[in-house]
């Protein structure tokens, strides 16, 4: 199958629309050209800089601009994170993803922020950051410490993103991403479901995403947690059918999948809500990396032990490395 950087929506929402089963079956088929149909690339993810973000997104608990009662932090020392990185290449990452909260990061913080990047390489792990919006020196000095993926998500579609965020523009996040490319970064970008968006949103989502001049390296798709104190989090509490129900979600991992063949499509935030079936369908689906651990920066996630067993119940491995984990073994770990 040809990569297309050509998709329409109306493409998209053919995708869609399609019987469950036919969509389910064209994902699978287009998937297995493209990677491993049983192996789940399994990273983690750490707050290097907790709190006091002075963006509004309107899901998160770290913005300055919402009572979460989160308390700031400053930037974690290096050899802290290090640390974290080794513990979580000892439990079975493969790669390792650093987020700061920042609109972006001060020049002051970049020496720290590239020795991170350098020392966790040195372990033999895959490197992410996510740190707001870059300048051009300081995503030069990310791409000669060597960072394999930058993060910086998009959310949603073009026409919902003001009812996400207002302290910066969607064109912002686009001309970060063409700055991270620019410099041979590989981009991991995505968004996120659930949020009171409509399915149009989400088709505008993915066509936003698959007609990128080159499609990310990694599609993180999240569902919603609503936080105590975050607009989104109130206004999903009084409207709870805004959320995303799991065929849907399941729809949009499988359309994402088939516009953008070659990505690792990452099943990121709201795992610890969904069932193992659920589960099971975004794999089928294409879904081919999940945030493992007990945590993804401030909110829950399902944890390393139930991670485990869903792996051994499905046949699931980690890219070339690993066998299938079987139910014996699983619960031995």
């Amino acid at each position: 199958m040809t990569t297309r950087n050509d998709w329409t929506r109306r493409e998209i929402a053919a995708l869609f629309d399609m019987p469950f089963s036919d969509l389910l079956w064209e994902a699978q088929t287009i998937h297995r050209r493209h990677h491993d149909s049983n192996a789940v690339q399994r990273s983690t993810l750490l707050s290097i800089k907790t709190g006091g973000c002075a963006e509004n997104c309107g899901y998160c608990s770290q913005s300055a601009s919402h009572d979460t009662g989160l308390k700031a932090s400053k930037l974690m020392d290096v050899d802290a994170v290090v640390a974290a990185a080794a513990e979580a290449k000892a439990a079975g990452s493969e790669r390792f993803c650093m987020g700061a909260a920042w609109r972006s990061p001060k020049d002051r913080d970049m020496d720290a922020v590239v020795a991170m990047v350098r020392r966790v390489k040195a372990l033999g792990l895959e490197t992410c950051m996510t740190l707001g919006m870059l300048s051009d020196d300081q995503t030069r000095r990310l791409a000669e410490a060597g960072l394999d993926y930058y993060n910086h998500n998009i959310d949603s579609a073009p026409e919902y993103y003001a009812n996400v965020v207002t302290t910066r523009t969607y064109d912002d996040r686009l001309e970060t991403l063409e700055r991270v490319r620019e410099n041979g970064i590989a981009v991991c970008c995505g968004g996120i479901m659930g949020m009171g968006e409509s399915r149009a949103d989400r088709v505008g989502f993915i066509h936003a995403l698959a007609t990128l001049p080159e499609h990310p390296a990694s599609v993180p798709i999240n569902q919603l947690v609503p936080i105590a104190g975050t607009p989104l989090g109130d206004m999903l509490k009084d409207t709870p059918l805004a959320q995303i129900d799991e065929i849907e979600f399941v729809r949009t991992v499988a359309a994402a999948r088939i516009a953008m063949p070659a990505a690792v499509i990452r099943l990121s935030a709201g795992r610890e809500s969904m069932t193992d079936a659920a589960q099971a369908l975004c794999f089928l689906a294409g879904a081919n990396s999940i945030f493992t651990g007990d945590r993804l920066l401030t909110t829950g996630n399902a944890g390393t032990d139930r991670d485990a067993a869903l792996f051994a119940k499905l046949g699931i491995k980690s890219p070339v490395t690993e066998k299938a984990p079987t139910e014996k073994t699983a619960a031995a770990a």
